[in-house]
C-alpha cells in the first residue's frame, strides 16, 4: 500500500529507532545509561494521583466530555497563568485543554496553513515543528539560533528577506534544545514584528518552571493576545509526561478556529485525570522550589560529565538539558560522537543534529535521572 504524499519527507522519529536499537543492545546483556529522552523519572505530587484515582473510582465520570475541555480544568488553568505569569485569561473563551501541547502544534498547522504558505521555525528546534509543517502542507522556512546571539532570532534580517508568504512563526522559550533564555525585551519585539508583518506567534512553553527562578510568558506582553497563541504541558513542570496534559491560550478567535479542527479528532479527555490535573496546577509555591533544587544539585553531576566528555557548555541553562559544545577534531559530526560514547562507554547522549543543521555541532544530555545513574554514567565515561 502506498502512503500519503503528505508523508514525503517524513520519517519515525528518530528517537523511536535509536530507542529501539537500545532495548536490542539491553537484550543482548549490555548495560546503556541512557541520557536521551527528557522523560521526569519522578512520579507527580501524591495529591493529584490520589485525586486520579478517587475519580476515576466514582460511577459518574466515565462519559465523554466537552470539546474545549472541562470547566475544572479550564478555571484551574485560567488561575495558573494569573498566579504564576501575571496573565488574565478568560476561562471559559481564552483556554483550550490538550492532549499534550505537541497535538496542539498539530492542531494549529491543520487549522491555518494551506499548502505553499509558510512558517518561521527555530533551527536547532524540536523535531515535531518542522514535521507538524510537512504534514499539514506548510513550507519550512529556518531561522538561525547561534550561540553567539544567545540563540535569539534576527528580526532585522528576517525582514529583509521577504516575509509576504510567511503564515507562522514557532517560538520556543526556554529554548529546546540549548537551554537559552529569551532575552530582555525579545518578546515585546516579537509581537511588534508579529504586527508589522501578519504572523501568528506560536511560543511553545513547556521548560519555563525548570531551573528557572522567574517563569515568563509571551502573552505577558502588552498586544500579545491579539497575534499569539501560547502552548504550555504538565509534562515537565508537574511530572506529567505520561498523562499527557497540555493547553492553547490565546484570543477567543483563535480557540474558536483551532477548535473546528480539533474536535473532530479527539472526544476529550477522561474527566478524572482533568480533575487531578487541575490538583497538579494548585500546587503551591513549595513544589516548584522543590522541583528546581532537584534539577540544579542534578545539573553540577551533568556538567561533571560534559567536562569528561570534553564538551562545553554555556552558562545560564534552563529546562531539562544540558547543551554541549562538541570537543575540537569531530568538525560537526555530532553523530559519530554520540554513538562512540554509545557503544565504547554504554551511556546514550543525544546528537544535536537531529534539532536541525544548527546543532551539529552540539550534544545534548537529559537530567531526567537520579544522581546515583549519573554518578554510574559518570564513572563510566571516565573508565
Amino acid at each position: 500500500m502506498e502512503v500519503a504524499a503528505r508523508l514525503d519527507g517524513i520519517g519515525e522519529y528518530w528517537f523511536s529507532t535509536k530507542l529501539a536499537e537500545i532495548d536490542r543492545m539491553r537484550r543482548d546483556g549490555r548495560e546503556v545509561i541512557g541520557l536521551g529522552v527528557g522523560s521526569p523519572d519522578l512520579p507527580p505530587h501524591p495529591s493529584v494521583v490520589g485525586e486520579l484515582a478517587q475519580g476515576a473510582a466514582r460511577p459518574d465520570t466515565h462519559a465523554y466530555q466537552p470539546y474545549r475541555g472541562a470547566k475544572v480544568l479550564r478555571d484551574a488553568f485560567s488561575r495558573w497563568y494569573g498566579e504564576r505569569y501575571g496573565v488574565r485569561l478568560d476561562a471559559e473563551s481564552q483556554v483550550m485543554p490538550l492532549i499534550g501541547s505537541k497535538e496542539g502544534l498539530m492542531h494549529i498547522c491543520m487549522t491555518y496553513l494551506n499548502d505553499g504558505d509558510e512558517v518561521l521555525v527555530p533551527n536547532p528546534g524540536y523535531p515535531t515543528y518542522r514535521s507538524a509543517v510537512k504534514i499539514a502542507g506548510g513550507r519550512l522556512r529556518d531561522y538561525e539560533l547561534t550561540e553567539e546571539t544567545g540563540y535569539a532570532p534576527d528580526l532585522e534580517a528576517l525582514g529583509r528577506q521577504g516575509l509576504d508568504r510567511v503564515k507562522i512563526m514557532i517560538l520556543n522559550y526556554p529554548h529546546m534544545p540549548t537551554g537559552a533564555q529569551a532575552p530582555e525585551g525579545l518578546f515585546e519585539e516579537l509581537v511588534a514584528f508579529s504586527r508589522r508583518n501578519g504572523i501568528l506567534l506560536v511560543h511553545d512553553n513547556p521548560y519555563s518552571f525548570i531551573r528557572n527562578d522567574r517563569p515568563r510568558s509571551l502573552m505577558e506582553v502588552d498586544g500579545a493576545m491579539e497575534v499569539a497563541v501560547e502552548l504550555n504541558s504538565l509534562s515537565k513542570s508537574h511530572n506529567m509526561a505520561g498523562w499527557r496534559v497540555g493547553v492553547m491560550v490565546g484570543a477567543s478567535e483563535r480557540i474558536s478556529e483551532v477548535i473546528r479542527f480539533k474536535s473532530n479528532m479527539d472526544s476529550g479527555m477522561f474527566l478524572p485525570m482533568q480533575a487531578a490535573a487541575a490538583r497538579a496546577l494548585a500546587l503551591d509555591d513549595g513544589w516548584y522550589r522543590d522541583l528546581n533544587a532537584l534539577y540544579r544539585s542534578r545539573e553540577r553531576l551533568g556538567l561533571e560529565i560534559m567536562d569528561a566528555l570534553g564538551c562545553r557548555c554555556r552558562e545560564g541553562q534552563a529546562g531539562l538539558f544540558l547543551w554541549g559544545r562538541l570537543p575540537e577534531g569531530y568538525d560537526g559530526d555530532c553523530y559519530s560522537f554520540s554513538d562512540a560514547v554509545l557503544y565504547d562507554k554504554g551511556v546514550f547522549i543525544t546528537p544535536g543534529g537531529i534539532f536541525g543543521s544548527g546543532g551539529t555541532e552540539y550534544v545534548r544530555i537529559s537530567l531526567c535521572a537520579d544522581e546515583d545513574t549519573l554518578r554510574r554514567a559518570l564513572a563510566k565515561i571516565k573508565g
